[in-house]
């Protein structure tokens, strides 16, 4: 298969498509989320969380998963192998974002006020850590809805 023709097959296939378009409404639904909340709301943080920033509502990792595992029992069946290999991948990705990067989230916070702290006492300059890395249940809930909703349209229309 010629390079063009890879591209337009992979354009077509609806478990790219609804693994992408999950990923995208996903964050697009965080930007907005953003400035519906935030008290300072600022344009270039509303654009950065759109195309890149992780964490927060919904979670667009549990978004892609869970329509890249949806899709594919829907295309391929649950007894398929590669079924079985996305919903896997799925629960590590979801229970990592439930857990390890959310304990890494809160040791960032920790860090970042002890270094705050130090950096008063001693006048050093300190620079903080990202600490919003991980997820609350409640957005990867809605993130794992968000996917599950989008497969299931891709698939029936």
């Amino acid at each position: 298969m010629t390079t063009p023709e890879a591209i337009k097959s992979l354009l077509g296939n609806d478990i790219f498509l609804s693994a992408i378009f999950s990923l995208c409404i996903a964050q697009i639904l965080k930007m907005a989320v953003y400035l519906l909340t935030s008290k300072h709301k600022k344009m270039r943080i509303a654009i950065v969380t759109a195309i890149w920033r992780t964490g927060g509502m919904p979670s667009s990792h549990s978004a892609i998963v869970c329509s890249l595992a949806t899709t594919t029992a829907l295309s391929e069946g649950i007894d398929s192998n590669i079924f079985v290999f996305s919903l896997i991948f799925a629960m590590v990705v979801l229970r990592d974002a439930l857990g390890v990067r959310r304990a890494a989230g809160m040791q960032a916070r920790a860090l970042n006020n002890l270094g705050k702290q130090t950096a008063e006492k001693t006048g050093i300059e300190f620079r903080t850590i990202k600490e919003i890395q991980g997820h609350t249940p409640l957005e990867v809930t809605v993130g794992a809805l968000l996917g599950i909703v989008i497969a299931v349209g891709f698939h029936f229309i």
